[in-house]
């Protein structure tokens, strides 16, 4: 790919998802297991059949829905994320899982700019991912192009006080010198994206300020 036309890595990561927020997250999971819109992810994972399968999540943090993901009879699962601070306390609920040799945790890969670098997976997941990329096309796109059987994402949805929000946060952001922003994309165009790609949706719930899409290959 040319330089030129590569999509550009977004800045902030580390310091937005840092090593206290990953604590955080192990923390609630261990205590209340996946929040209500991880739920949904995996539920439309399960419906299309875990059993034996692997699954490739974008940005899946301290690895809470691949552990779940395991425990219901995935095979593998492969996990690409741009912040280091998650994988302490990943590594940590692996071992306390005992599941370390069935997960492999990629760092530094940026799926949208290097989709060859990520093997092939049936199920791929971008669970509260898609907000935080500037890029929806590249990275849904690259998704796609990794999935074998489905792809499931979440989103926010695009109302007025979401937007609000998302230009009130990246003003804030911006006041206090932190480069990483939050983005409000259009529902349709991101499904569009999939659509484009033989990736027809089956699958929308919606919990609290979280929509899951679940698309599968046609």
């Amino acid at each position: 790919m040319d330089e030129c036309c590569a999509p550009r890595v977004p800045d902030g990561y580390d310091r937005e998802f840092n090593a206290r927020f990953a604590r955080r997250l192990a923390q609630q999971y261990r205590r209340d297991g996946l929040t209500p819109s991880a739920a949904l992810v995996l539920d439309f994972a399960t419906s299309i059949g875990l059993e034996g399968a692997s699954l490739l999540e974008i940005g899946g943090g301290i690895g809470d829905i691949q552990l779940e993901a395991l425990k219901r009879g995935a095979a593998h699962t492969t996990n690409v994320e741009l912040s280091a601070a998650y994988e302490p306390e990943a590594v940590r609920l692996l071992d306390e899982a005992g599941l370390r040799d069935r997960v492999t945790r990629m760092l530094g890969v940026d799926l949208a700019g290097t989709p060859e670098a990520v093997e092939h997976a049936d199920i791929v997941v971008l669970h509260r991912v898609v907000c935080c990329y500037p890029d929806y096309e590249r990275l849904l796109g690259a998704a796609a192009g990794r999935a074998r059987h489905a792809v499931v994402f979440s989103h926010p949805p695009r109302t007025v006080f979401a937007r609000f929000a998302a230009r009130a946060i990246n003003t804030v952001y911006a006041v206090t010198g932190n480069p990483y922003r939050a983005y409000a994309h259009r529902p349709d165009a991101m499904i569009a994206v999939l659509s484009g790609r033989g990736f027809a949706p089956r699958y929308r719930e919606a919990t609290g300020p979280w929509r899951v899409v679940g698309s599968v290959r046609e």
